[in-house]
């Protein structure tokens, strides 16, 4: 039997809903895209950055179960994914610190969820 150890870091997932981002004037972009990517360098360096990525604003579909499609999102849905980083860190605190900067970056704010470790991943 092969046992799975679970690492000392976590991965957590930082994330803003579509339209977060949507008092920004056109003007201020270069200067928020360079504020975001110099956050993603850090990250990097520091090793923590996993991935992320902006959700480009679309008509979503839905593949169910049974391989079918419709038109999303689901009817529950009240948010929409707009942007994602995932890090991996130490502690919670640490990914606070991480999507604090983020935010200020993006000038929104973020949503910090862990994420189930899954040794296959």
């Amino acid at each position: 039997m092969t046992t799975h150890i679970r690492s000392a870091t976590r991965r957590y997932l930082i994330s803003f809903d579509a339209g977060a981002m949507d008092h920004i004037p056109e003007a201020d972009w270069p200067a928020v895209g360079e504020a975001s990517h110099r956050v993603v360098r850090e990250a990097k360096a520091a090793g923590v950055w996993i991935f992320g990525c902006g959700v480009e604003r679309q008509q979503s579909t839905i593949v169910a179960t049974d391989g079918s499609i419709t038109t999303g999102p689901l009817q529950e849905t009240r948010a929409v994914i707009g942007g994602f980083s995932i890090i991996e860190v130490a502690s919670r605190e640490e990914a606070h610190a991480w999507a604090a900067r983020i935010a200020a970056a993006c000038r929104c704010a973020q949503e910090v969820r862990e994420i189930m470790y899954d040794p296959e991943s």
